[in-house]
Protein backbone atom coordinates (compact mmCIF):
# COMPACT_ATOMS: atom_id res chain seq x y z
CA UNK A 1 0.00 0.00 0.00
CA UNK A 2 1.62 3.44 -0.71
CA UNK A 3 1.27 6.22 1.18
CA UNK A 4 -1.36 7.99 -0.60
CA UNK A 5 -3.58 4.94 -0.29
CA UNK A 6 -2.64 4.07 3.29
CA UNK A 7 -3.90 8.13 3.87
CA UNK A 8 -6.65 7.40 2.32
CA UNK A 9 -7.99 4.24 4.32
CA UNK A 10 -6.87 5.98 7.34
CA UNK A 11 -9.10 8.93 6.18
CA UNK A 12 -12.22 6.62 5.38
CA UNK A 13 -11.86 4.33 8.53
CA UNK A 14 -12.13 7.60 10.72
CA UNK A 15 -15.55 8.51 8.82
CA UNK A 16 -14.82 10.87 5.77
CA UNK A 17 -17.26 10.04 3.62
CA UNK A 18 -15.42 10.96 0.36
CA UNK A 19 -12.29 9.07 0.99
CA UNK A 20 -14.54 6.10 1.70
CA UNK A 21 -16.27 6.49 -2.03
CA UNK A 22 -12.75 6.78 -3.42
CA UNK A 23 -11.71 3.54 -1.53
CA UNK A 24 -15.11 1.72 -3.16
CA UNK A 25 -13.91 3.17 -6.79
CA UNK A 26 -10.56 2.30 -6.52
CA UNK A 27 -11.05 -1.34 -5.25
CA UNK A 28 -13.81 -1.96 -7.74
CA UNK A 29 -11.95 -4.51 -9.18
CA UNK A 30 -11.09 -5.99 -6.49
CA UNK A 31 -14.65 -6.48 -5.32
CA UNK A 32 -15.67 -7.15 -8.10
CA UNK A 33 -13.41 -10.81 -8.28
CA UNK A 34 -14.45 -11.68 -5.19
CA UNK A 35 -18.20 -11.20 -6.43
CA UNK A 36 -17.15 -13.56 -9.68
CA UNK A 37 -16.51 -16.32 -7.29
CA UNK A 38 -20.25 -16.50 -6.18
CA UNK A 39 -21.93 -16.24 -10.04
CA UNK A 40 -24.64 -18.62 -10.94
CA UNK A 41 -25.86 -19.25 -6.70
CA UNK A 42 -29.37 -17.36 -7.37
CA UNK A 43 -28.51 -13.98 -7.15
CA UNK A 44 -27.72 -11.18 -9.78
CA UNK A 45 -24.05 -10.42 -10.48
CA UNK A 46 -25.03 -6.67 -9.79
CA UNK A 47 -26.74 -7.62 -6.17
CA UNK A 48 -23.52 -9.41 -5.39
CA UNK A 49 -21.37 -6.86 -6.51
CA UNK A 50 -23.90 -4.72 -3.96
CA UNK A 51 -22.99 -6.94 -1.30
CA UNK A 52 -19.10 -6.67 -1.79
CA UNK A 53 -18.87 -3.00 -1.44
CA UNK A 54 -20.71 -3.43 2.29
CA UNK A 55 -18.15 -6.22 2.89
CA UNK A 56 -15.22 -3.78 1.84
CA UNK A 57 -16.82 -0.97 3.55
CA UNK A 58 -16.86 -3.25 7.22
CA UNK A 59 -13.32 -4.27 6.35
CA UNK A 60 -12.43 -0.48 5.68
CA UNK A 61 -14.12 0.27 9.25
CA UNK A 62 -12.21 -2.50 10.95
CA UNK A 63 -8.99 -2.33 9.52
CA UNK A 64 -6.19 -1.59 11.95
CA UNK A 65 -2.53 -1.27 10.70
CA UNK A 66 -1.49 -3.40 13.78
CA UNK A 67 -3.08 -6.38 12.34
CA UNK A 68 -0.17 -7.13 10.25
CA UNK A 69 -1.16 -7.55 7.01
CA UNK A 70 -2.23 -6.05 3.70
CA UNK A 71 -5.42 -4.31 3.83
CA UNK A 72 -6.27 -6.39 0.41
CA UNK A 73 -5.76 -9.42 2.21
CA UNK A 74 -8.11 -8.50 5.60
CA UNK A 75 -10.81 -7.23 3.05
CA UNK A 76 -11.37 -10.35 0.95
CA UNK A 77 -12.33 -12.43 3.34
CA UNK A 78 -14.84 -10.00 4.45
CA UNK A 79 -15.99 -9.03 1.29
CA UNK A 80 -16.65 -13.24 0.63
CA UNK A 81 -18.02 -13.28 3.96
CA UNK A 82 -20.88 -10.51 3.38
CA UNK A 83 -21.78 -12.26 0.14
CA UNK A 84 -22.32 -15.93 1.99
CA UNK A 85 -23.67 -14.64 4.84
CA UNK A 86 -26.65 -13.04 2.04
CA UNK A 87 -26.63 -16.36 -0.02
CA UNK A 88 -26.71 -19.09 3.67
CA UNK A 89 -29.39 -16.63 5.23
CA UNK A 90 -31.32 -16.93 2.18
CA UNK A 91 -31.56 -12.89 1.87
CA UNK A 92 -31.75 -12.50 -1.86
CA UNK A 93 -35.04 -11.30 -3.21
CA UNK A 94 -34.80 -14.38 -5.45
CA UNK A 95 -36.51 -13.26 -8.49
CA UNK A 96 -38.21 -16.40 -9.69
CA UNK A 97 -38.64 -17.76 -13.58
CA UNK A 98 -41.68 -16.91 -13.64
CA UNK A 99 -41.22 -13.37 -12.14
CA UNK A 100 -38.98 -12.92 -14.38
CA UNK A 101 -41.46 -14.25 -17.69
CA UNK A 102 -44.55 -11.70 -15.92
CA UNK A 103 -41.89 -8.94 -15.91
CA UNK A 104 -40.80 -9.92 -19.77
CA UNK A 105 -44.89 -9.81 -20.40
CA UNK A 106 -45.54 -6.30 -18.55
CA UNK A 107 -42.45 -4.76 -21.09
CA UNK A 108 -43.85 -6.51 -23.81
CA UNK A 109 -47.76 -5.39 -22.93
CA UNK A 110 -46.20 -1.85 -22.39
CA UNK A 111 -44.25 -1.59 -25.81
CA UNK A 112 -47.38 -2.96 -27.61
CA UNK A 113 -49.90 -0.33 -25.87
CA UNK A 114 -47.72 2.92 -26.32
CA UNK A 115 -47.08 2.23 -29.80
CA UNK A 116 -50.87 1.59 -30.43
CA UNK A 117 -51.65 4.57 -28.01
CA UNK A 118 -49.03 6.94 -28.39
CA UNK A 119 -48.93 7.35 -24.67
CA UNK A 120 -48.16 5.81 -21.24
CA UNK A 121 -50.49 3.49 -21.00
CA UNK A 122 -52.41 3.78 -17.52
CA UNK A 123 -52.17 0.44 -15.08
CA UNK A 124 -55.71 -0.20 -15.79
CA UNK A 125 -54.99 -0.72 -19.21
CA UNK A 126 -51.73 -2.90 -18.82
CA UNK A 127 -53.50 -5.13 -16.03
CA UNK A 128 -55.84 -5.76 -18.52
CA UNK A 129 -53.82 -6.63 -21.14
CA UNK A 130 -51.70 -9.07 -19.38
CA UNK A 131 -54.08 -10.03 -16.70
CA UNK A 132 -52.00 -8.87 -13.90
CA UNK A 133 -53.24 -6.70 -11.01
CA UNK A 134 -51.84 -3.43 -10.86
CA UNK A 135 -50.19 -4.51 -7.72
CA UNK A 136 -48.02 -7.33 -9.37
CA UNK A 137 -47.49 -4.63 -12.41
CA UNK A 138 -45.40 -3.01 -9.64
CA UNK A 139 -43.41 -5.65 -8.26
CA UNK A 140 -42.56 -7.12 -11.45
CA UNK A 141 -41.27 -4.18 -12.52
CA UNK A 142 -39.27 -3.32 -8.89
CA UNK A 143 -38.24 -6.86 -8.50
CA UNK A 144 -36.29 -7.20 -12.04
CA UNK A 145 -35.07 -3.73 -11.76
CA UNK A 146 -31.09 -2.72 -12.25
CA UNK A 147 -29.22 -1.28 -9.04
CA UNK A 148 -29.15 2.08 -11.05
CA UNK A 149 -32.49 2.70 -10.13
CA UNK A 150 -31.42 4.26 -7.38
CA UNK A 151 -30.22 6.86 -9.35
CA UNK A 152 -32.83 7.71 -11.34
CA UNK A 153 -34.37 10.97 -11.67
CA UNK A 154 -37.85 11.30 -11.34
CA UNK A 155 -39.18 13.19 -14.36
CA UNK A 156 -39.12 16.85 -14.26
CA UNK A 157 -38.29 16.94 -10.31
CA UNK A 158 -34.60 15.63 -10.76
CA UNK A 159 -34.91 13.71 -7.37
CA UNK A 160 -33.35 10.36 -7.14
CA UNK A 161 -34.73 7.56 -4.79
CA UNK A 162 -30.88 7.29 -3.49
CA UNK A 163 -31.13 11.31 -2.38
CA UNK A 164 -34.59 11.09 -0.83
CA UNK A 165 -33.80 8.35 1.49
CA UNK A 166 -29.98 9.08 2.04
CA UNK A 167 -28.93 11.08 5.67
CA UNK A 168 -26.06 11.33 8.01
CA UNK A 169 -24.52 7.86 8.11
CA UNK A 170 -26.59 5.84 5.63
CA UNK A 171 -24.09 5.36 2.88
CA UNK A 172 -23.49 1.71 3.74
CA UNK A 173 -27.10 0.56 4.10
CA UNK A 174 -27.74 2.48 0.75
CA UNK A 175 -25.70 0.23 -0.48
CA UNK A 176 -27.64 -2.58 0.52
CA UNK A 177 -29.52 -1.83 -2.94
CA UNK A 178 -31.08 -5.78 -2.42
CA UNK A 179 -32.44 -4.85 1.20
CA UNK A 180 -34.06 -1.50 -0.13
CA UNK A 181 -35.77 -3.61 -2.75
CA UNK A 182 -37.16 -5.81 0.35
CA UNK A 183 -38.25 -2.87 2.75
CA UNK A 184 -39.99 -1.52 -0.57
CA UNK A 185 -41.76 -4.73 -1.01
CA UNK A 186 -43.57 -4.64 2.85
CA UNK A 187 -45.27 -1.16 1.46
CA UNK A 188 -48.79 -1.40 1.44
CA UNK A 189 -49.69 -2.19 -2.25
CA UNK A 190 -50.88 1.29 -3.17
CA UNK A 191 -47.27 3.46 -1.94
CA UNK A 192 -45.18 0.25 -3.49
CA UNK A 193 -47.03 0.94 -6.64
CA UNK A 194 -46.63 4.73 -6.23
CA UNK A 195 -42.52 4.21 -6.01
CA UNK A 196 -42.45 2.22 -8.87
CA UNK A 197 -43.73 4.61 -11.13
CA UNK A 198 -41.68 7.28 -9.42
CA UNK A 199 -38.25 5.93 -9.34
CA UNK A 200 -38.27 2.86 -11.45
CA UNK A 201 -40.35 4.08 -14.23
CA UNK A 202 -39.41 8.13 -13.90
CA UNK A 203 -42.63 9.47 -13.59
CA UNK A 204 -43.69 13.08 -12.47
CA UNK A 205 -46.27 12.93 -10.06
CA UNK A 206 -48.62 14.25 -12.47
CA UNK A 207 -48.05 11.72 -14.65
CA UNK A 208 -48.32 9.10 -12.53
CA UNK A 209 -51.72 10.42 -11.20
CA UNK A 210 -53.33 9.88 -14.63
CA UNK A 211 -51.63 6.26 -14.76
CA UNK A 212 -52.84 5.48 -11.25
CA UNK A 213 -56.35 7.44 -11.86
CA UNK A 214 -56.16 9.48 -8.82
CA UNK A 215 -54.87 13.12 -8.01
CA UNK A 216 -51.90 14.80 -8.07
CA UNK A 217 -52.01 15.73 -4.45
CA UNK A 218 -52.84 12.20 -3.34
CA UNK A 219 -49.77 11.07 -5.41
CA UNK A 220 -47.45 13.58 -3.40
CA UNK A 221 -49.12 12.03 0.39
CA UNK A 222 -48.53 8.29 -1.03
CA UNK A 223 -44.93 9.40 -2.08
CA UNK A 224 -44.19 11.25 1.07
CA UNK A 225 -45.70 8.45 3.15
CA UNK A 226 -43.75 5.75 1.69
CA UNK A 227 -40.21 7.23 1.77
CA UNK A 228 -40.97 8.02 5.59
CA UNK A 229 -41.31 4.75 6.03
CA UNK A 230 -38.22 3.42 4.46
CA UNK A 231 -35.84 6.11 5.86
CA UNK A 232 -37.31 3.85 8.94
CA UNK A 233 -37.06 0.34 7.45
CA UNK A 234 -33.44 1.31 6.47
CA UNK A 235 -32.19 3.38 9.58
Amino acid sequence: MTAASGELLRAAREGDREAMDAMVRENSGLIWSVARRFFGRGAEPDDLYQLGCVGFIKAVRGFDDGFGTQFSTYAVPKIAGEIRRFLRDDGAVKVSRGLKERAQAVRNARQELEQRLNREPTLSELSARTGLSPEDIAACEIATAPSESLQRETGEDGFTLEQMLSDTGQEEKLLEYVALREAIARLPDRERTVIALRYYRGMTQSDAARVLGVSQVQISRLEKRAVEKLREELR
